[in-house]
């Protein structure tokens, strides 16, 4: 499977866990649903991003480092929000989206299938 490929996949399904922990503020879990389709597209797209720059030859640490950074910036950008209640949620966003976006990282750079060589 491509890098690419592998990212968006990953990033998807560790974007929806990502979204589940969640649950653990019952101040919104009335919202869980959203949260769980944000939480999955913003590990899609960091998924493909990463999945592309690893393609393009990134080192293993450089491809974490992405990741992890690309899943802060989006996670930042839902952190910013503030709930109805005026309560931002800085840790509990911020934390598992540089995590997921690191482990992304990881992921693809470990298990996606290098694009083969055209021999001359």
């Amino acid at each position: 499977m491509s890098k690419p490929l592998l990212g968006l996949l990953l990033g998807a399904v560790l974007g929806f866990f990502d979204g589940l922990t969640a649950w653990l503020t019952p101040e919104v879990r009335p919202q869980i649903q959203s949260i769980l389709i944000g939480s999955s597209f913003k590990g899609l797209i960091v998924g493909v991003v990463t999945g592309y720059f690893a393609k393009r030859g990134l080192s293993l640490p450089q491809t974490v480092l992405l990741g992890a950074a690309l899943g802060f910036a989006f996670a930042f950008l839902i952190a910013m929000t503030p709930q109805p209640s005026g309560n931002h949620y800085w840790l509990e966003i911020l934390l598992p989206g540089t995590v997921v976006g690191a482990i992304v990282g990881v992921l693809t750079q470990k298990m996606g299938k290098q694009p083969a060589v055209a021999a001359r």
